[in-house]
């Protein structure tokens, strides 16, 4: 399937695109790398912003007397608000154009931002980072429309690589930033940094972008279908975040998960009565898009959900503090950075399925590997496993874009960008509440043991949950005046217990990475990704 685009130079206000077909770019306007830089930096924000939060949570905690649910909720609010509206979002951008959607996300994105480093309440800062996650929403795929819409098929997995180094970096980097401005300035800083950076986004986005459109983009709103999607996917959502609360055998957890099944079921069936569906079914013909989103969402369980626990095992175990934790995973972090171009390049030049399954291969040799860390083991051998996970993530968060967006229909770009930002997020969902709860089982089948072999008082049922919930994050439970003996029995059981429920999960995680290599197999180059129209000079 092909399409044709249609070129907005004037900018908005200016007047309706032409239909006049490629036409080349004028100076630094719509010039494909620069409006590359400019599309990365508008995805630095939300990139950062997904774990550099996490590190201010305990001062925002202290400072606005929040309680622990309330602290959960700056993140849950944040995700669930940008995992519903993902691909609306990216619809959006297909019908009124990347550009205008993109520095629509970036400047509301920014402003929120500084909205919550004004906040003085905790319900403030949750109300805005709501709208954090809806800006966000709108950014992240309309940025993959944009570099579809602007490279040429030869040089797009080049760009969408680089496109994920800004990804990669900027996600890992978070705790390393966050904890140097929450440790010497403050935690409104962790916000107030998007300001300037957004602003920045925004005027190269005036400057530089150009709006590609496609000639038979949509021209109505599946209104119903919208309506379907987003109280499915929050159903789902809401019930992978509340699980490890609730428990799996819960009631309510399967309540909600049969609600989404109905719920998308209900979608199914009305995107095939509908004149222009939200997403068109028959998308999912394309066995390589179909692989491709798969793909994604494995790639996360097993990323997502492993790279959890590293976190608790590197500041709980090893007592490191976030600055020294997120140095420690500067290996991972370098890799991503420079596996990705050349994995861009290694697609372009041989196709997606061979540095795909090779990027899963090495991917479920790092989960092993990470399944053998012991309580004492050094940065070395350490930084060996993180290394090779960011080697094997490069090529699978860049080629699995490129099958996704590659493979839909130019019309469908933005909605295609919305399925792959909503599989990463719903498989890092689902990555941390699975692999949690395989965490909590296996703790909570040793403790017991491992607390009476090594010869410690016996706990009532009570104290067990309590000290469960303690070590399944890693923590010690030691009582305040505990003997120093006895204290140093019960850390060694809390990080022993905790080490093999990781190691447990980081199995189970590289189970799922080698299922993901099979998959990977499915995938080809994208059919639709002539793209190009309005390149210029390269």
């Amino acid at each position: 399937m092909t399409s044709q685009t249609t070129i907005d130079k004037t900018g908005p206000g200016d007047g309706p695109s032409t239909p006049s077909g490629p036409a080349p770019a004028t100076g630094l306007r719509g010039h494909p790398w620069v409006t590359l830089i400019t599309v990365a930096v508008g995805v630095m924000m939300v990139a950062l912003d997904g774990t550099i939060v996490a590190i201010a949570n305990p001062a925002i905690g202290k400072d606005l007397g929040a309680s622990w649910s309330e602290l959960q909720w700056i993140t849950n609010a944040y995700f669930l608000a940008l995992a519903v509206s993902l691909i609306t979002a990216g619809k959006l951008g297909d019908r009124f154009g990347h550009r205008q959607t993109f520095l629509i996300g970036v400047a509301g994105f920014a402003a929120s931002s500084g909205a919550i480093g004004l906040s003085d309440s905790i319900a403030a800062v949750i109300v805005f980072r709501v709208f954090q996650g809806l800006f966000g929403a709108l950014l992240m795929p309309a940025a993959l429309g944009l570099l579809r819409a602007t490279f040429p098929a030869e040089k797009l997995n080049m760009a969408i690589g680089i496109w994920g180094m800004v990804i990669g970096a900027s996600t890992a980097g978070g705790p390393i930033l966050g904890g140097v401005l929450v440790e010497h300035v403050n935690w409104q800083s962790v916000f107030f940094i998007n300001v300037p950076v957004g602003v920045l986004a925004v005027v190269l986005g005036v400057l530089i972008l150009l709006d590609h459109r496609a000639e038979n983009a949509p021209r109505s709103f599946d209104v119903v279908g919208i309506v379907l999607l987003s109280a499915s996917m929050f159903c789902l959502v809401w019930a992978l975040i509340k699980a490890p609360e609730w428990g799996w055998g819960d009631g309510k957890t399967w309540l909600f998960i049969a609600v989404s099944v109905v719920g998308f079921a209900a979608f199914s069936f009305w995107e095939t009565k509908v004149k222009e569906p939200l997403i068109p079914l028959a998308m999912f013909r394309s066995v390589p898009l179909s692989a491709g989103v798969v793909l994604m969402v494995l790639m996360a369980i097993a990323f997502m959900g492993g790279l959890f626990f590293v976190t608790f095992y590197l500041q709980n175990v090893h007592g490191m503090s976030p600055v020294d934790a997120g140095l420690h995973l500067l290996p991972l972090t370098a890799m991503m950075i420079v596996a990705s171009p050349l994995a861009g390049a290694m697609i372009t030049k041989f196709g997606p399925r061979v540095p795909l399954a090779g990027g899963m291969v090495c991917t479920a040799v790092a989960m092993y590997g990470m399944s053998t860390l012991e309580t004492d083991t050094g940065s070395v051998a350490m930084s060996v496993w993180f290394a090779l996970l960011g080697l094997g993530l490069a090529p699978v968060m860049v080629g699995a874009t490129e099958v996704i967006v590659g493979n839909a229909p130019m019309e469908l770009s933005g909605v295609a960008g919305g399925l792959q930002q909503a599989a990463m997020q719903i498989g890092g969902s689902l990555g941390t509440a699975v692999l949690g709860a395989v965490m909590a089982s296996k703790v909570d089948s040793d403790l017991a043991g491992n607390w009476t072999d090594a010869g410690l008082p016996a706990l009532t049922p009570a104290q067990e949950e309590l000290t469960a919930q303690a070590v399944q994050q890693g923590i010690a439970p030691v009582p305040e005046g505990t003997p120093e003996q006895i204290a140093a029995k019960i850390t060694d059981v809390a990080h022993d217990t905790f080490v093999s429920g990781m190691s447990l999960a980081s199995l189970v995680a590289a189970g799922v990475a080698a299922v993901a290599v099979l998959v990977a197999f499915l995938t080809k180059r994208g059919e639709n990704a002539e793209a190009g129209a309005g390149v210029g000079h390269i």
